[in-house]
Order: structure tokens, then sequence, then C-alpha cells
């Protein structure tokens, strides 16, 4: 008889959004998950990746269950106990702190924490050693949006609420591929649009992404030539007297030189830098500047740019000028990329900022912060952030860094330059819920952290509203909450740097720390003073402000057009523009832009241990524009060297007409735990924004070479695909080429080199657990370059490696091991019957798992989106699907048509 489940309110980790949830749990296995059908976010809705969370913690294969340590640099980690890691690194700290001073330490933590682990990791940096040494992944994210919002309305987060996706009448997606990144609050616009199909979408995106194919409009500009389009809109509002002049008369200043600075920005002028007609320039601004009500959603691709704040501004300016902020439906919505991106901010864990969104520079909010800690040495400097914070580590100014719940390896720019930091710090702790990241072996101190649904704490989403995440079971092993850690450590460092210090770190719970928390944002732009875990218990989650005394939180702020600046005024900002960090030429000539896959997440350390994930992207690849290709006698899957100043790496080409001529697009999520690379990082540049610090990780100029790699591999494995990734993935970077696909109970490694390695096959058989006997048939060819093994296990296929022929077909052989059924007929077969007709499918709905072969094949009998989701299921479930099936009915609509 089967036990009813545990039901656990909780919190999505995935993006900004902060989808509710709830855990279904047996004992210490989580066994399902659900939308919560009350959380204001989702009401019930998940995502692809949100459904898929219970798989990422399935299995402990592959997560850090306990501590371990090296002795030596270069020997290898062993496991200690929790007692001997926590005075080590307390030990090593302390010591560090007292020879070289507090900015000889730094923390790297990340927009994934709990607000109650960031808190701690905070006070620990800039209260206890001193130093303001703390940055964050969120720095790579949302540092520009942080920085246009302080400087325009003179405090960080947005002024308006996911209710507005419901009244917005026109919505302008700027550098936001929302249909994946978040993929929940996109079906409500959709819903939205669907209800009234007069809403109007505009889409700016270089790409023809998902989001692009159903916009209205969408202004294909040339890669960081934002700021040019958003003057030139708000040059023609000016001309056409679209601007609301009462609203900026009592509410804004300095207007007049932000219009002086436009006067040159003519439509006809900012169009042609942009790479668009003036007419669809001119037609966004009309349609901007005359609605009742205009919604900005914005991301990426204006924050990860050298110029992200001058974009966030130059679109700012635009809602400051038509009044167009404050009211239902209307705003400057800056889409939050990690689940805690926010609550990070509110707790100042950050270099450039401090606690309750006070400021390092300011002696009068110091002292505050020194008073409610009982601190008596806050610094004045500004912290190192992210990108500055590795240079110092590689040139010696910080001999220790604690890493936390991130992966700068893969994630940083120009990560060659982050292996060499790490490899010159004289301490690396990495704290860490899971063993294969490409950071985890440079660590000296592994610290085992718990993950989804293993914790308790709150998270604040991208609309400010703060949820409760509750733990559903025990973590594995002897894998502890990051709060817990830290503060055990924090008060090892204080008992030896600060012993006149009385119990800073006396934490005994997330509630505790929370409550101190609250107490520091009293009187503040986010105050929450009123805000307790019993309040969230009984009435959910909660937007801030909520001061003491009130009942609620505020939804929208700035509804009366005041201000947190000075004078109480919204600042115009002059914004010129100026081009990329590494403009095309000569020697390098393409556009490289970066982004997201559907259903990863980030460097897929959770997302990559969910089979279903690969489905509709098995393998990393890098997109261009057919006539590109065919100049230069590119084929679909041929490889090519893609080149920047910095370092170059290899992957196969996909042709497609959604990029543009001259730009090229690769994926952001592959690593090398799945890659034979770090992924596209490591061509990417460190420029950063002169004011956010935030990289230009959108683009970056390259150059795009044939490679000729003859020899090419299959290989394929039924088993743990976990434990057969963890055996494999020391291979990788010994081929050319190599990456790895996983599926239900099936891993596959596809390589290329320029000759058979022969040593490498021998590991491969040995990684694979494919040996010689009488279950196994083998093949060589030497001379020929061609190795073949096969191996069954109780009469079914059990994995095989298919070595040399270029053009060698393995598809019925993947298709017989996903069957698992009895081999029929002479094994000797297995080597000569590949001319099998079997049809790569593509995997299209990943909830039910509908292929892409029955989509079309629905479509040209005449079916519409709605009777695909009717007959096939597809599109019904978290809808993640719908824009591509809807691009699908659309193309089947054109063709019979023709």
């Amino acid at each position: 008889m089967t036990s009813i489940p545990t039901i656990t309110k909780s919190t999505c980790c995935y993006c900004g959004v902060g989808c509710g949830v709830l855990i279904e749990s047996q004992g210490d296995r989580i066994t399902g998950i659900k939308g919560d059908p009350d959380h204001p976010a989702n009401f019930g809705r998940l995502c692809s990746k949100g459904l898929s969370l219970p798989l990422t913690v399935a299995s402990d294969t592959g997560r850090v269950l306990y501590p371990e340590m090296r002795q030596e640099r270069d020997a290898p980690r062993q496991r200690v106990a929790w007692e001997s890691a926590l005075e080590t690194v307390a030990r090593r700290f302390a010591k560090i702190v007292r020879e070289h001073g507090p900015d000889a330490v730094a923390f790297y933590v990340s927009g994934q924490l709990l607000t109650e682990d960031y808190y701690v990791f905070n006070k620990l940096a800039k209260g206890l050693i001193g130093t303001n040494n703390i940055d964050t992944n969120s720095r790579l994210c949302m540092s520009s949006a942080v920085t246009g919002y302080k400087l325009a309305f003179g405090a960080d987060g947005p002024p308006g609420c996911y209710d507005d996706l419901e009244h917005a009448r026109t919505v302008f997606f700027a550098g936001s591929n929302m249909a994946y990144a978040h993929p929940i609050l996109f079906r409500r616009l959709e819903a939205a649009k669907e209800k009234d199909p007069s809403i109007r979408w505009i889409v700016i995106d270089p790409r023809r992404t998902d989001t692009a194919t159903m916009a209205d409009l969408h202004l294909a500009i040339q890669p960081g030539t934002d700021v040019a389009l958003f003057n030139g809109m708000l040059h023609h509002l000016i001309w056409e007297g679209l601007i609301d002049q009462a609203y900026i008369d009592q509410h804004t200043d300095g207007y007049a030189a932000i219009k002086n600075l436009v006067r040159e920005y003519t439509p006809s002028m900012a169009a042609e830098i942009c790479g668009i007609s003036a007419a669809d320039l001119i037609q966004a601004a009309i349609w901007f500047g005359e609605s009742p009500a205009s919604l900005s959603l914005y991301c990426m691709g204006l924050n990860q740019s050298s110029h992200g704040t001058d974009k966030n501004l130059a679109l700012i300016n635009l809602h400051l000028a038509t009044g167009q902020i404050g009211r239902i439906g209307a705003g400057p919505f800056s889409l939050t990329g990690q689940p805690n991106a926010m609550g990070g901010r509110e707790v100042g864990g950050m270099a450039t900022m401090l606690a309750a969104h006070r400021e390092i520079a300011n002696p009068v909010h110091r002292a505050e912060v020194e008073a409610l800690w009982g601190v008596a040495n806050l610094s004045n400097r500004p912290g190192l952030p992210a990108v500055e914070m590795f240079d110092a580590l590689a040139d010696g100014r910080i001999k220790a860094v604690w890493i936390v719940c991130t992966n700068p390896v893969h994630s940083m720019p120009d990560i060659a330059k982050i292996r060499e930091a790490l490899n010159r710090a004289e301490f690396v702790v990495v704290q860490e819920a899971y063993q294969q990241t490409d950071t985890v072996p440079f660590a000296d101190v592994l610290l085992p952290a718990s993950s989804w649904g293993e914790k308790s704490g709150t998270v604040t989403n991208s609309e400010r509203c703060i949820s409760r995440v509750r733990q559903a079971v025990v973590p594995p092993g002897e894998a502890r909450a990051d709060w817990w850690i830290a503060n055990d450590i924090a008060a090892r460092i204080q008992a030896q740097l600060h012993p006149e210090y009385v119990d800073l770190f006396s934490f005994t719970s997330p509630e505790l720390v929370f409550n101190e928390h609250r107490k520091l944002t009293a009187g503040r732009d986010l105050d929450i003073e009123g805000l307790s875990y019993s309040i969230l218990e009984t009435r959910g989650p909660q937007q801030w402000p909520f001061p003491k005394g009130q009942s609620s939180g505020q939804k929208r702020r700035y509804t009366d057009g005041q201000f947190a600046t000075e004078n109480r005024r919204a600042q115009f900002h002059t914004t010129s523009y100026l081009p990329v960090a590494e403009s095309t030429n000569a020697r390098f000539p393409f556009h490289l832009l970066t982004g997201r896959l559907r259903d990863q997440w980030h460097g897929m350390s959770r997302s990559g241990r969910v089979a279903t994930a690969f489905a509709h992207a098995p393998q990393p690849g890098l997109i261009m524009h057919p006539s590109d290709a065919t100049r230069r006698g590119l084929k679909e899957g041929s490889f090519v060297h893609i080149t920047s100043k910095r370092s170059k790496m290899i992957l196969p080409l996909q042709i497609s007409d959604d990029v543009q001529s001259g730009t090229v697009f690769a994926a952001m999520h592959w690593n090398a735990q799945f890659l034979n690379s770090g992924g596209i990082n490591e061509v990417t540049t460190g420029a950063v924004d002169k004011r956010s610090f935030q990289p230009e990780l959108k683009h970056t100029a390259v150059r795009i070479e044939a490679i000729d790699l003859p020899w090419h591999m299959q290989a394929a494995r039924r088993g743990d695909v976990l434990q057969i990734q963890a055996q494999v993935q020391g291979l990788l970077r010994d081929c050319a080429y190599a990456t790895i696909t996983i599926e239900s109970d099936l891993l596959i490694l596809n390589a290329a080199h320029s000759e058979l390695p022969v040593q490498w096959l021998e590991k491969l058989y040995a990684a694979l657990d494919l040996p010689t006997g009488a279950d196994t048939l083998e093949y060589r060819d030497e001379r020929r370059q061609i190795a073949k093994r096969v191996m069954w296990h109780d009469g079914a296929l059990a994995g095989f490696v298919f070595a040399g022929e270029k053009e060698a077909r393995t598809d019925s052989l993947l298709e017989n091991l996903r069957q698992a059924q009895p081999w029929q007929g002479s094994r000797l077969a297995v080597f000569t019957r590949q001319s099998a007709n079997v049809v790569v499918d593509r995997t299209i709905c990943l909830c039910r798992q509908v292929k892409a072969s029955s989509i079309i094949r629905e479509i040209a009998g005449g079916a519409t989106l709605n009777q695909l989701k009717a007959t096939l299921g597809c599109g019904s479930v978290c809808g993640s699907c719908v824009p591509e099936l809807r691009q699908l009915c659309e193309r089947g609509q054109q063709t019979s048509s023709a």
C-alpha cells in the first residue's frame, strides 16, 4: 500500500518569477511537484524546468555529501569531519586578514542563495572582517538594471508588479526572450493578448526568437544599438507631441538636457545606426507614446553590456517623458534572472552597496549599520566587483576566496583568466551542492550544501514579492544549510579576530536571521519591519515595502509621482550611443551573441541532471545565417573554430535565418561537464560597464573558420547516466570536439578528432564499462582508423562505440538501446545493419513527450493550435512549447496556401 505523500509549500529555485510550488515527498525523498494555485506569481502554473525539479534531487549521485579538504595544492582532496573543515576555513581566513588586511579575502556568492544565507555572508564580510569584497553572480545579470533604477528613481527595485502584465496595452520587450527565460509570466501575456488581440507587442532583439515571432513589430536591431533606438524614439515622441509635459514638469529633473541630446537622433539617423527602417522606429514610438499603458520588460539584452546602464536609462527616459510609470499596466520592469537576486540586493550582498539599499560611501549609512550590528569597522571603500575580484586573485591582491552556490569557471567572461586566478590563489573554499561543476576542482576545501527542497528561508522575486522557502526533506549525507555553514565559521572567525564583539553570529534558525534583516530595513524604501514569518505563513507571499502597522505590501511604487531621490523627483539622464566593447573588423567579422535554451538553466549543474532537459536541444551548436554559411562553404553539422582576441573553441554549425547575416549565436549553458571546453565564455570579453561593473557577456567579436576533423565517433551506454557522466567527463578535453547528451537511462557521447586516438579509446571503453568478453563484439581497422565495439547484457544491447567513419549511421542502434528490447537475429549484423531509415525526431513538448514528426503530421492534416492541444496534449501542461507550436502551425498554413 502506497503511503500518502507529504505536501510542502515552497518556491521554485530557477528564475526570478518566483513561482510557488507544492512539493510532494515520502520519507527522505521528493517524489513530485505541482504549481501552487494560491501563489500570486504563477497561480498553479509551472514551466518545463519547474516541473522537472524533483528529478534534480532524485539521486544522490554527483552530490557533495561530506566535507573534503586537501593538505597541499596539488594533492587530491580527502574526506574530513565537519569540525576540521570549519576550523580550517576560519583559521586560514583569520590568518590572512591578520597578515594582509581585510581586503585580502573575498566572497563570491549567488542569486540562488536564500535571503537569510545572503545576510549571514554579508554580515560576515562587511561587519566582522571589515571588507566589502563580497560580490555575487547577480553582478553578471542584474547590476545594470539596479544602477539604472537608482540613478533615475533614487532606489533599486521595479516600480510595477505582475498584475501589470494583464493591464498593459503596449508591451515593449527589450533584450528579453521572455518565452524562454520567464515562461510563466509570458503565459500571462499570451492569455491577455488572446483575450484582447488589440494589445500590441514590440520586440527589440537582433535574433528572431520565439518571443519575436509572436510580435506585432520586431525591431531586429544591430547588436548593442539599443540606446540609439530609444533616443530616436524619444526624438519622435517629442517631435509629435506625444510626451506628458505636465508629468515632466511636476515630477522630473533633467529633461532639457535629454531633449537637447536626442535632437540629433532623428528617426532616420537612429534607424541607420540600428539597421532597421525609420518607419518601424516611428511606429514603435507612436505605439509606445499613444498607448494608455506601455509596459517595458527587459533582461540580459540590455544589462549584459559595457553600456548597460545607459541602455536602462535610455529606456527609462521614454517612460518618464510619457508619464508611463506609477500606474496600472505601465512602467519599466526589469525581469530578474535568478530566484533571489532581489533578496541579495536587499541585504547588501554586493561589493558596491550596504544592507537595506544603503550606500558604502555614506557615513550616516555606515553608522546605522554599525549600530545595529554592534561593530565598529565598516569599510568606506567599495569592494571589488566580480570581474575585478578575480583579477585581484590573479595578481595577489586577494589571497583567499570563498565561492558559494555558483560556478565562475563557467559563468564568468574570459574563463581562462578565472582558472588562472583560482590556480594562483592561496586558499579557495567552494560551498556547493553538486560535485560536477567546473569550479569544484579548484577547491582546497569543499563544503557540502543543501539544495532545493532541503532548506528553509525566504526569497524575493522580480515584483518585490517575498515568499517562504520551506524544507521538504533532509539534505543527503552531511550537507548543511548555507546560512548554518557561514554562521558557524563566522563565529569561529569572530573568536580569533574580534573577541570583544558580543554574539554577532548567535543565529539558531533562518527566522532569527530574517528578523535581524527586518530591523535594518526600518525607514528605508524597502521597509519590511511589518513583515514576519508568521504573516508569510498565514497570508502568503507579500510585496515590499511592508512597513510596521500596514496590513499588506505595496503593489506599485511612485504612484504619487514622488521618488526616492533627495528632491523627490525622477531624474532624466543623457545617454549617448556608444558601440559595443568589441566592434567587428576584418579579423573578427562576426557579432557573437549568447543566450538561453528553453529547458536548460545557467551552467546545468542542476538542470543537466534531468534527461528531458536535453530533448529539445540535445547538443550545443553555433547558429549562423544561411548566406554566411554558403559564402564560406559551410554545411549544417560541420565543425567550426570560433576565435576571439582571447581564446578559441570548436562547435558544430547550425544554419538558421533566425540570426541576421554577420551575426552568430551560441547558448551559454554548455560547460566542461558536457563539452570539451568551458563553453562559450572561453571567448567572451571581460569588458564591463563603468558604473554597474556588469560584463558584456552578450556580445563578442569573433572569427568563424572551418576545421576538418575527419575522425568521428559516437558512443552510447545504458545505465545510471549521472554515474556514467562522472566517469566519462574527464575524457572530453582529450578530443578536438566532444559533447555529452543524456536521456532517461542512456548517455550519448559524440566526438571528433584529427586522427584515431587509440589510447583515448581504451580509456573510453573502461569509463563506459564496455570490456571485452563473450557479450562483446569488436571490429578494428587501424589503417582506415575504424574502431567499433558493441556490448550486450542479458540479451539486450547495453552500449556501443562506433568510431572512424565520418558518415557512419548509428540511429537504429540508438533506437534499439532506447527500447531495451532483446536483440533479434545474429549479433554480427550489428556492424552492417546501420542503414535503417530511422528519423532523428526532436521532442517539442517535454510534458507530454510529443515529437516534431507527430505535430507536423497533424498540422499537415489541417490541425490548429487548439486542436494540437486537444489531440496530442502538447502545449496543454506548462505551455513552454506553445510559441514553437504556433510557428509550426503558421508555417503549415503558409505551405498549404502556397
